[in-house]
Order: C-alpha cells, then sequence, then structure tokens
C-alpha cells in the first residue's frame, strides 16, 4: 500500500527542483538577452524547441543518458520550466516604461541597482506568471516519471492503470490535481507579498 503523504512530498520536492533550477537560470537569461533581439529570438526559439519534444520521449532520451531515477526527471522538470520563465522574465523586463528607467539612470543607479530596485520589482508580477505555469505544468510532467524509476504520486497511477483499479488511480490523481491548484494559488499570494505595494500599479499596467 501506498503512503500518499510521502509521495506527495516526493512529488512536491521533485516539482521544486526542477522549476527552482529553472528560475536560477531563466531569470538571468531572460534579463542578459533584452539587450539583443537576435540573440532573444535565438534564445526563445531554442526554449520553444525543448517544449515541443514530448515528454515521454525526452524523459526516455535522459534515462539513457543518466539512468533511471530522480535526476533524469529534474533535469526534464527543469527543461520544460525554461520557456514561461525565460520568456516571461524577457517579456516583463522589456515591457517596463522607458522614461523610467531613463530616470533611474538619471539618478544615478549602476545596472545592478536598477535591475535590483527598478527592473525586477516592476516585472515580478509577469515573471511569477511565469513561475506558476511552469510549476502546474511541471506537476503534470513529474506524474509520469515513475516510469523512469523516479518518486512521486505517478505510482499509484501507473500501478492502478496495470491493475485496473479505479481507487489506486484516484488515490494518486487526485493529490497531484490538488497539489497543482494549491500551488497556483500559493504562488499567487507569494506574488503579492513579495511585490513592493509601490510598484504594485505599474506592475499591473505592464501584465
Amino acid at each position: 500500500m501506498y503512503n500518499i503523504w510521502i509521495l506527495t512530498v516526493q512529488h512536491l520536492g521533485l516539482t521544486l527542483a526542477g522549476v527552482g533550477l529553472a528560475i536560477l537560470i531563466g531569470v538571468p537569461i531572460g534579463y542578459l538577452i533584452t539587450g539583443n533581439r537576435w540573440v532573444a529570438q535565438l534564445v526563445m526559439g531554442f526554449t520553444d524547441m525543448m517544449q515541443t519534444i514530448p515528454a515521454l520521449a525526452l524523459l526516455a532520451l535522459l534515462m539513457l543518458w543518466m539512468g533511471l531515477g530522480d535526476t533524469p526527471l529534474v533535469v526534464a522538470l527543469l527543461m520544460y520550466s525554461l520557456l514561461p520563465i525565460v520568456r516571461n522574465s524577457y517579456v516583463g523586463i522589456m515591457g517596463i516604461d522607458g522614461a523610467l528607467i531613463e530616470a533611474a539612470k538619471g539618478m544615478g543607479m549602476t545596472r545592478w541597482q536598477l535591475l535590483r530596485m527598478v527592473q525586477l520589482p516592476i516585472a515580478l508580477p509577469v515573471i511569477m506568471s511565469g513561475v506558476r505555469v511552469a510549476t502546474v505544468t511541471a506537476i503534470g510532467i513529474a506524474a509520469i516519471g515513475v516510469l523512469i524509476g523516479a518518486g512521486g504520486l505517478g505510482a499509484p497511477i501507473w500501478r492502478g492503470m496495470q491493475q485496473m483499479n479505479t481507487a489506486m488511480i484516484l488515490s494518486g490523481a487526485v493529490p497531484a490535481a490538488l497539489l497543482a491548484v494549491a500551488s497556483d494559488a500559493g504562488l499567487s499570494k507569494l506574488e503579492q507579498a513579495i511585490t513592493p505595494r509601490g510598484f504594485r500599479n505599474i506592475a499591473s499596467q505592464n501584465t
């Protein structure tokens, strides 16, 4: 008998690992490509191409390279999460009113200060929107990680399908669905909490 609580924690941990790595990589990439539209199109095209690869095919390729277990699943979640995070980081920063940027530069802000104090706070709601999409998508993809030996809620779903056991399928599918809904709602609340109050009206105009 499966311990659904343990599997849910495993599922969430794998999702957070993949999406967390995508945030650490994707947000800086999204910022860096704002300076060159040609590079931006190239990067967006590459991340878009990764999304067109079927999840099962990507997992199979990663399994051949990395073996069975959680690692290839985390890498797959990272790759699938990059597109919405990179795209939204780029769009959020590019959508900031140029007058605000010029005013900040006129105040003597360095590039780092401009990023930390102006660009990221204003672009944060758009970036968080990408993170929410990536997280919900990753929760769904993580469910098929059982096919390459990864943990998570895919185990009871897959075993239930093999045994034609509806209750076992639901024991994995329902927590996965609730996890997706709770993650989306939680990230929405987090977005509101970490967005500086003074930037909320400006940010809402960019979204």
